[in-house]
């Protein structure tokens, strides 16, 4: 009787497993653009780059709109003007992600993380770029 309830325990942690790394998937390159995540990734930088913060912020999540729209208007223009700044072209952010990109995707979650390694006369250096999204059917919105 204890080995088959030992034999259910081990069957059944590990039906959990399988299903557990079913529902997490990383999806690289150029596959990103397909998905809705990497759609908004890329419509979101191009619209930071043209300094419409207020159509990229609709590409957030409700909480996050929120979350801009309180804030004092001496902050987000302090807040604009550096994401502008750091921002790419469309154009650019889809090349990056063709060449570094992994999404990760959790069910309901993701995060796309773009990781590039320079090199120079001095040597090399890397820079990592992360940005959450929240999945809703096929909507996907940028979260913090």
């Amino acid at each position: 009787m204890k080995l088959r309830q030992l034999s259910n325990v081990v069957i059944g942690s590990a039906l959990l497993a399988i299903a557990g790394s079913a529902a997490a998937a990383d999806i690289k390159g150029a596959a990103i653009l397909d998905h809705p995540c990497g759609k908004v990734a890329v419509k979101h930088m191009g619209l930071v780059h043209d300094g419409k913060m207020d159509d990229a912020n609709k590409l957030g999540s409700p909480e996050m709109q929120k979350q801009w729209m309180v804030m004092p208007a001496k902050d987000r223009t302090m807040m604009s003007g550096m994401m502008k700044e750091m921002s790419v072209t469309e154009q650019q952010m889809a090349t990056d992600i063709k060449a570094n990109g992994v999404l990760a995707v959790n069910g309901p979650a993701a995060t796309l993380t773009i990781k590039k390694t320079q090199q120079d006369k001095n040597g090399s250096s890397t820079s990592t770029t992360t940005q959450n999204y929240q999945i809703a059917g096929a909507n996907c919105m940028i979260v913090r």
